[in-house]
């Protein structure tokens, strides 16, 4: 079968490889029909992250089942959204939610993310993938959400909606801070987020104007990031603008006893936080990935009952063929359909 890899920066190629086979009666073959760009796979596409190739590429996908086994849980023709991380369901940390530190698996097993030395599980960008513990993995795709609109809850969406909505059910009504950039797409779906899960107010902050615009379409309000102290504070606010002034500024803005969640990956060994201050505030801070599997089922509910738009944030779709070519494109959410 066809699966795209990943070379080196700007460097992608389509490469022959063996098509996946059933291995257990709890596995899947699925075969991807809507992959969307990871923001992630932006920073890796450029080297602005660094990442070592050749290995499949791609994690975000919503997928046809093709073959399962008997107790797979799912059926041919069926459709699925596939976690991008690997996890078993059954596990101390998969049933406490924590799917993204599965223990069946080394740490930061997931799909289209190469690692030296270790297997490489397969990308999305390929005609087929296979799914180990399908049973637990793979979650139903509602009837009538469009796949193209539900490519990124594989990850982005649900790492954007961990940020406001255990927060908001903990503190209905809350207002909500969300600071947008390096981590585009995540900081778009937590703003769309809180507005669809009832948030008081949601402001909006970033330094690109079209991602402003975004947030608007979204029902945020929005405003330029830079150059500006903090006027407000904020219950909930989430930071996925991924430099330390971006952070600083989000400690700043976090109201006594709120919450302050960084969806970004700050890249440098370092990085100041006025901890003094969230000291004396009492605030909150987690930094982590998203455990997607755990958030999916409500994700996916919330789209399917049109609260949630990611649609409004994808910019554009385009063919599996484009993809080695396209991956650099700045804008914050490209889907690709076979």
């Amino acid at each position: 079968m066809r699966s795209l890899h990943f070379l080196k920066p700007s460097a992608f190629e389509w490469r022959d490889v063996p098509a996946p086979r059933l291995a257990a009666d709890t596995d899947a073959i699925v075969r991807p029909i809507a992959v969307a760009r990871c923001d992630l796979d932006l920073y890796i596409a450029t080297g602005v992250v660094p990442f070592a190739g050749p290995f499949a590429f791609g994690h975000e996908a919503v997928a046809e089942v093709v073959e399962a086994g008997d107790a797979a849980g799912v059926a041919p023709g069926q459709r699925v959204v596939v976690p991008f991380q690997l996890s078993c369901g059954r596990c101390d940390n998969c049933r406490r939610g924590l799917t993204g530190t599965c223990d069946a698996y080394p740490w930061l097993t997931a799909y289209g993310l190469g690692r030296p030395g270790r297997p490489d599980r397969g990308g999305a960008l390929s005609d087929l993938m296979h799914v180990p513990f399908a049973d637990h993995m793979l979650v139903p795709l509602p009837k009538g959400l469009d796949p193209v609109a539900a490519a990124s809850a594989a990850d982005n969406i649900p790492d954007g909606w961990r940020a406001v909505a255990p927060q908001l059910a903990a503190r209905p009504g809350a207002s909500v801070l969300v600071i947008g950039g390096l981590a585009q797409s995540v900081g778009l779906y937590a703003a769309g987020a809180a507005v669809a899960l009832g948030a008081g107010r949601v402001l909006y902050l970033d330094v690109d104007a079209g991602r402003r615009a975004r947030a608007v379409e979204l029902g945020a309000d929005a405003a330029p990031l830079a150059d500006r102290d903090p006027v407000e504070q904020f219950e909930i606010v989430c930071e996925a603008a991924g430099s330390p002034a971006a952070l600083a500024f989000a400690v700043r803005s976090t109201a006594r006893n709120g919450s302050l969640t960084s969806v970004a990956i700050h890249l440098g060994a370092t990085t100041p936080v006025p901890l003094t201050e969230a000291y004396y505030k009492g605030l909150r801070f987690e930094t982590s990935r998203a455990d997607a599997r755990a958030h999916l089922p409500a994700v996916l509910d919330c789209c399917a009952q049109g609260r949630l738009r990611p649609d409004l944030v994808r910019h554009r779709t385009l063919r599996f063929d484009d993809a080695a070519d396209a991956m650099t494109d700045p804008g914050p959410k490209l889907v690709f359909v076979p």
